[in-house]
Formats: structure tokens, C-alpha cells, sequence
């Protein structure tokens, strides 16, 4: 056990004084150098540099006795250290792996492509590429998902506000998705971020600047713990035309469901009209919106009445002729 110690900064002879303290409180120095086998002096060194590291206290009446913080908070905060070191660390060798790939591109092209294994693996790749990210984000969003997408929104608010440009693509069962337009995707808009929708997309991808893209691996309606880093290569630039390709048939989500239209319908009429260009189900607008089969009908037979329409595609030239979409 004091051997773990060691792993997290703490030399052998401070672990071994707070091992004894904790089950040894309000010991003087004198007491703990004589269990542990040490001087006296290196017993007082050890409880001076475990209380400089908030690991042991002075007992408030008798001076000379110690007590020993709480094990999950002293040794949980030396971990937090050593965690936060490692994501440093981490960080600045995927830095160096882009500037070895960019340097061999052209003389190993097997570096253009890279496969990743393990949740975790993905998860700080696709940080890092956020964190790295110059000047736009891109991606195409569709379901399964092997995380909750709400947990990005921070991250993503942050270099927002460096900066950085979010354009997404999302996929229309993605935008059904219970809960997730108004949780994730509605609050990532107001944030800045630029949406829009297809009725089906042909990959889930996100791709940083025109130096990266991640492709998770999919077989049929599950996500394997894999994916695919693109780098700077013919294939990324294909990726790169794909999504230029998609952003340009995709549906505009902020104009139809999230901006402000003078003298145009009320909010609930904007989504349904947004979901409706976008190509959603009655079924998926219900699941989207959170409205009952029967909520979703009633509106959308309002709706349709209010435009003068019988048919979905003529609400669609209706309101785009008012300027609703």
C-alpha cells in the first residue's frame, strides 16, 4: 500500500507517517518517528511536508500532537493532481503525434489514418480536437450515441467563445431524440452554434480545421468502442467535400425553430415547421418536442389550416413564400 504512495509524489517516509497517524491521532513527532523506525528529525521533516500538502494538522489544544486529514481528501487531491498532470501530458503527445504525422504524411501516407480502441481512447481524442480546434468544428450528428451529447455542451460553449466556429449537421432521428432538442441542441444554438438537419446523414463524423477528422465505428445500429482518426490526407479531403456537400442540402435549424420572425407564427409553430422541412415523422416531431400523438396532430392540422395548405410539401412553399423558413 505505501508503495502506492510513491506513484502519486509522496516519498516512503511521509506515506509511512501518515499511514501511522491515521490510525495513530494527536501523535507527537516523537511517537511517529519511533513507530515508523525513523529519527526524530526525518519524522519532523515528514509531518512538515505532509502539512505543506494539506495531509496532516496540528491538534488544536496540544500543539506538539498532529492529526491526520480525512484519507479520501488528502489522498483524493493528490490524485486529482496526478490525474490533471497526466491530462497535460496526454494532451501535448497527441500535440506532437499531429506535428510527426504532418512532417511523415508525405513520405509514410499509412500515418493518414489511425485507429482508436476503447471509450475511453475516443473521448480524449475528441476533447483534444475541440480543445485544438483553430477556427471551425464540423460534424455530422446521428444516433446511436455511446455518451449523453449534453455533457459536450461546456466544452463546446467555451471555444465558442475563443472563437471557434460550430457548424453541425444533425440527422433527423438525432433531433427526435428524446429530449434532445431542447436540452442539448436548441441550447447549443443560442450559444452560437450554427445547425442544420438532413433526413439522413452518412456517418457520424467530427473534423477540426482541415487537419482531422474522427469517424466512430458503427456496425448497423450499434457503436463499437472504435474509430477511425483522419489525418491530413486525399481522404480528409474528401470528408471535408462531404460535409461542405451535406451542410448545403441540410435544413437550417436556428432560422426555422430557433430565431425571431416579425409578424410571423408563435414559437411551437416555428419547430413543427422546422421539423416538418427537415423531414421528421409525425411520430419523430411527437418524440422531439415531447407532445403526445395527438398534440402533434392537432398543431400540425392548425398549423396547416393557418397556411392554406393540404399537403406537407405546400405548407413548406407557404411558408417559405412568408417568410417563415
Amino acid at each position: 500500500m505505501l508503495d502506492s504512495f510513491g506513484v502519486l509524489g509522496l516519498g516512503k517516509p511521509d506515506g509511512q507517517v501518515y499511514a501511522a497517524l491515521v490510525v495513530s491521532p494527536q501523535s507527537t513527532a516523537e511517537e511517529l518517528a519511533e513507530s515508523c523506525g525513523l529519527t526524530l528529525e526525518q519524522g519532523r521533516a515528514a509531518l512538515d511536508r505532509l502539512a505543506d500538502q494539506g495531509m496532516a494538522t496540528r491538534a488544536p489544544v496540544d500543539r506538539e500532537r498532529y492529526l491526520a486529514v480525512a484519507p479520501d481528501v488528502a489522498i483524493g487531491t493528490l490524485i486529482g493532481h496526478r490525474e490533471a498532470q497526466l491530462r497535460s501530458a496526454r494532451a501535448e503527445m497527441h500535440r506532437l503525434m499531429d506535428a510527426f504525422r504532418e512532417a511523415s504524411r508525405f513520405t509514410d501516407p499509412a500515418h493518414s489514418v489511425e485507429v482508436l480502441s476503447g471509450g475511453e481512447a475516443i473521448a480524449q481524442r475528441l476533447e483534444h480536437l475541440a480543445d485544438t480546434a483553430e477556427y471551425q468544428v464540423r460534424g455530422f450528428d446521428c444516433p446511436p450515441y455511446i455518451q449523453d451529447p449534453v455533457a459536450n455542451l461546456p466544452r463546446q460553449r467555451q471555444r465558442m467563445r475563443a472563437g471557434v466556429r460550430f457548424r453541425t449537421v444533425f440527422d433527423k432521428e438525432a433531433v427526435a431524440w428524446p429530449g434532445r432538442l431542447e436540452k442539448e441542441i436548441l441550447v447549443g444554438v443560442a450559444d452560437g452554434e450554427e445547425a442544420r438537419v438532413r433526413p439522413v446523414l452518412p456517418m457520424k463524423m467530427m473534423m477540426a480545421d482541415d487537419r482531422m477528422a474522427i469517424i466512430p465505428i458503427s456496425v448497423g445500429d450499434a457503436v463499437l468502442d472504435a474509430a477511425y482518426v483522419i489525418h491530413p490526407s486525399a481522404l480528409l479531403q474528401a470528408l471535408d467535400g462531404l460535409f461542405e456537400a451535406e451542410w448545403e442540402r441540410a435544413v437550417p435549424l436556428q432560422a426555422a425553430i430557433g430565431g425571431t420572425v416579425e409578424q410571423g407564427p408563435e414559437a411551437d409553430h416555428r419547430k413543427l415547421l422546422g421539423l416538418l422541412a427537415a423531414g421528421l415523422t409525425d411520430e419523430s416531431i411527437a418524440r422531439s418536442l415531447g407532445w403526445s400523438a395527438r398534440t402533434t396532430q392537432r398543431r400540425l392540422q392548425t398549423l396547416m389550416r393557418e397556411l392554406g395548405a393540404t399537403t406537407r410539401f405546400q405548407a413548406g412553399m407557404a411558408a417559405r413564400e412568408r417568410g417563415w423558413l
